[in-house]
């Protein structure tokens, strides 16, 4: 990968999208992971104002901290970025209290409030941005975004640009070494941080990065019958969460009203 001219098309787009939307910049959530710390740091080259946001919901230390020195690094690097920290635990928690009572389904509970998590964090996002005058700065992979659907639906997903959509995560790693991240950073190992237990990805999805992104690039072109060993787990692992993905990837679906039926 050049690396260099991708970082400098990122950095061109964002800056040109922001002017063209009369914004004054970008505002996003930093997690401590690789997909936040290079979104960031390429909002940070823009010259625009940027708001970085860590947000922990009941948040593994060693997350915390990762996301407090890189927010700290960049602020030191760049006069445009600005960071800050808003707590949302007490927030989930009294919304988990709620809740609770109404629980009917315990099998999926885990799940919906994982997913809650994020939702808050979304919500929280575009509070600020109104504030300041910012968008809200997305930080989803190609992987995560076009192939497995490894976000949350109005969650992460809810965004209003997408920088690094259509790089793979390997690609995105490649940039933190390049754009000089701060190491704990750079050899992170990917988690969405929505657990109380920590869960990385590749523990919910079965599957590495690597093995996804080969996948994912013959998808187009190969089938099921095409693979064996570990490859097939793999492409059965892609095809089957791709699938249930498909209603956060396709537009929400509308429903047509014959013309004709519009007049009586």
């Amino acid at each position: 990968m050049q690396s260099q001219k991708v970082i400098d098309h990122i950095v061109n787009w964002l800056k040109e999208y922001a002017t063209k939307s009369n914004v004054k910049g970008y505002v996003l959530g930093v997690s401590g992971g690789v997909d936040s710390g290079v979104v960031s740091t390429l909002c940070a080259m823009t010259g625009l104002e940027v708001l970085l946001l860590e947000m922990p919901i009941r948040q593994k230390e060693d997350q915390v901290n990762r996301a407090k020195d890189h927010i700290e690094d960049l602020k030191k690097r760049f006069p445009n970025v600005k960071g800050d920290t808003v707590n949302l635990t007490p927030v989930f928690e009294s919304f988990e209290s709620v809740v609770d009572a109404h629980n009917e389904n315990s099998a999926t509970k885990n799940l919906a409030l994982a997913n809650t998590r994020s939702r808050f964090r979304m919500l929280n996002l575009y509070y600020f941005g109104q504030l300041h005058g910012l968008l809200v700065c997305g930080t989803g992979n190609k992987v995560e975004d076009f192939g497995i659907g490894f976000y949350t639906k109005y969650g992460d997903g809810g965004v209003d640009v997408s920088p690094i959509g259509d790089l793979y995560k390997t690609e995105v790693y490649q940039l933190a070494k390049d754009l000089d991240l701060i190491e704990s950073i750079q050899k992170a190992i990917p988690t969405d941080g929505l657990w109380d237990a920590e869960r990385t990805d590749e523990d919910q999805i079965g599957a590495t990065y690597p093995e996804l992104e080969k996948i994912q690039k013959e998808w187009a072109t190969k089938t099921e019958s095409d693979y064996e060993g570990r490859d097939l787990e793999v492409y059965k692992i892609f095809a089957r969460m791709n699938k249930a993905a498909q209603h956060k990837m396709n537009p929400i679906p509308l429903c047509d009203i014959p013309e004709g039926w519009r007049t009586s």
